[in-house]
């Protein structure tokens, strides 16, 4: 089956959908039919440049910043496109070339003309003021941080992202609240798969109170509510560590906020860290932190710490409570007394990180295993192209 797998962005960019396209694409090209042939010929596709990105050791094609022509060209000659979010120029070109189109949705463009589902004026989460035609307060919204013109073509593009989303062959959902939130036909949630992290090293012995946080450094990730709680437990004669994990363009404030409450001794700004430097930097963490107040779709960051059998402390708000279940610590979005309780319990009774973790790590084996993630992937595509040659499969380990 020619398959081709269009994602705006790719590696060498870093990132969630970067992270999970790359696993998804490795895996397809190690299925193998019953004669043992690959059973998908697989492309990629990307907007991103190369920046001495090794294309060539991967075990597939990688297509970068084609023209429009060599897009339609592409399409024209694959027999199922995947796209990773709906980006528009392909999901077009499949509809003019009648190829079956799977959309999988790694935000929320089809109903919320910033993504994110993130209402700026008052940050917090967006009731869904799109879905609800009330469009102008759409428009106010990205205003703020847009301007007039970018906040209507955003909006504009989202009717467009809709369409395309309602008549697409399969939407595929990261968790269940996603689905509910698109409200789109033909839908299925195939949760992220992480892979096994039996390789990494043995963990140094947990620090009780030591916990991080790993992500963007952006306003709707909450990260002024972690300084509250952090602020709250100082006050009460407590001493945790955090080490903030990521950069973003809200690093500086941060920094200053940091500085103006006091709390240098409390923080340990990182930087974005990957691969060695960042397993050796959550080595000694027992608890990871994520204080979003946006409604995450899943939060691949937490599903990774749960595979490595560590306690998380979540946001009780959008994929993030589907994800962590009852294997984890959560509190209200936004409610800094509630997430000290939480950091709290944790410093006073350690014994919480171990119990915690291998419930975690049990959920993660059983709910985000790749294989699975893989497999009904393909599913979906067989399904759609029943007359592309395919049988008895081998999974991917």
């Amino acid at each position: 089956m020619k398959l081709l797998v269009y994602s705006h962005f790719f590696a060498p960019s870093v990132g969630g959908v970067e992270n999970i396209v790359l696993s998804l694409a490795r895996g397809l090209a190690d299925m193998r039919l019953a004669d043992g042939q690959p059973e998908f010929d697989l492309t990629i596709i990307t907007q991103t440049p190369q920046l001495g990105f090794d294309d060539e050791s991967l075990p597939f094609v990688v297509v970068r910043q084609p023209t429009l022509i060599r897009l339609w060209s592409l399409i024209r000659a694959c027999d199922a496109i995947h796209v990773a979010g709906p980006a528009l120029a392909p999901l077009l070109f499949a509809g003019l070339a009648r190829k079956p189109a799977v959309i999988e949705h790694h935000g929320y463009q089809a109903v919320c003309p910033n993504g994110l589902l993130f209402h700026h004026p008052t940050q917090s989460a967006c009731p869904g003021h799109f879905q609800l035609r009330n469009y102008q307060e759409c428009f106010r919204c990205n205003q703020q941080n847009e301007g007039s013109w970018n906040s209507l073509r955003l909006i504009i593009l989202t009717f467009l992202r809709r369409y395309f989303s309602l008549r697409a062959d399969a939407n595929i959902s990261p968790t269940h609240h996603v689905g509910r939130r698109n409200q789109l036909p033909r839908s299925k949630v195939i949760f992220h798969g992480i892979e096994n992290l039996n390789h990494l090293p043995p963990s140094k012995a947990f620090d009780p109170a030591l916990f991080a946080y790993l992500g963007r450094l952006v306003r709707e990730k909450g990260l002024p509510v972690l300084l509250e709680a952090v602020r709250l437990l100082r006050r009460d004669g407590c001493h945790p560590l955090v080490k903030i994990i990521g950069d973003g363009p809200e690093r500086i404030d941060l920094q200053q906020q940091i500085a103006v409450l006091g709390l240098e001794e409390n923080f340990r700004l990182t930087g974005l860290l990957l691969g060695a430097q960042l397993n050796t930097a959550l080595g000694d963490v027992g608890t990871v932190i994520m204080p979003t107040l946006m409604e995450e779709t899943a939060g691949l960051a937490v599903m990774e710490h749960m595979m490595r059998g560590r306690l998380v402390i979540v946001s009780d708000i959008g994929g993030l409570a589907e994800v962590v279940g009852s294997a984890g610590l959560s509190f209200r979005p936004g409610d800094a007394p509630a997430l000290a309780e939480c950091m709290k319990k944790v410093m006073q009774h350690s014994e919480v990180i171990n119990a915690m973790g291998s419930k975690a790590r049990e959920r993660a084996q059983v709910v985000f295993a790749r294989p699975t993630m893989i497999a009904e992937h393909a599913a979906i595509y067989r399904t759609l192209v029943p007359c592309a040659r395919h049988g008895e499969t081998n999974r991917p380990v």
